[in-house]
């Protein structure tokens, strides 16, 4: 697939099909997020996959119940390792959730890219997911996504025109 069509087929994907993914495309798309860059190519991040099912359903309990999550054959979990994470970014903070956030771009397209779906989750709490995946208390749960083939084609949803959220030499 193009790059730009992959860009463009991407949507927020909420009903999944139990089809399993193979080994090797969810190897490419773990890889495409393993090769993003990071501030100082620190690379502060861990990625959690999540396959087992009954894992998965606790997860989405914990994401504001969204258990439609589970369907999906994975889950991924997003993580940053703030300790390591370059501190000085813009001269005011950490540069681990704009580390994770373009990784996990790079996986979620490259899903797009293999014909699976994926919905960027920002809706969860954050304790119950760092207790349910046994993660350190030092690291921060950032994002999360499910990862499987859509049952249904997504809406379009529309965007802003650029005039909207473009601008050239000044604000």
């Amino acid at each position: 697939m193009d790059f730009y069509d992959a860009i463009k087929k991407r949507k927020s994907v909420r009903k999944y099909k139990s089809d399993p993914i193979p080994e090797e495309v969810l190897d490419r798309i773990l890889e495409a997020g393993r090769i993003a860059p990071s501030a100082k190519n620190i690379q502060p991040w861990r990625f959690i996959v999540i396959k087992d099912p009954e894992i998965k359903k606790k997860v989405a309990e914990a994401s504001r119940g969204q258990l439609w999550m589970a369907d999906a054959d994975v889950i991924l979990v997003g993580c940053i390792l703030e300790k390591i994470a370059w501190g000085h970014m813009g001269g005011y903070m950490n540069s681990g959730p704009v580390d994770l956030a373009i990784a996990l771009d790079h996986m979620i397209l490259a899903a797009a890219n293999e014909g699976l779906g994926t919905c960027w989750i920002g809706a969860f709490v954050e304790q119950d997911v760092k207790n349910i995946l046994q993660v350190p208390e030092d690291v921060r749960v950032m994002a999360l996504t499910p990862i499987g083939y859509p049952a249904e084609e997504p809406k379009d949803r529309g965007r802003k025109a650029p005039k909207e959220i473009i601008s050239y030499d000044k604000y």
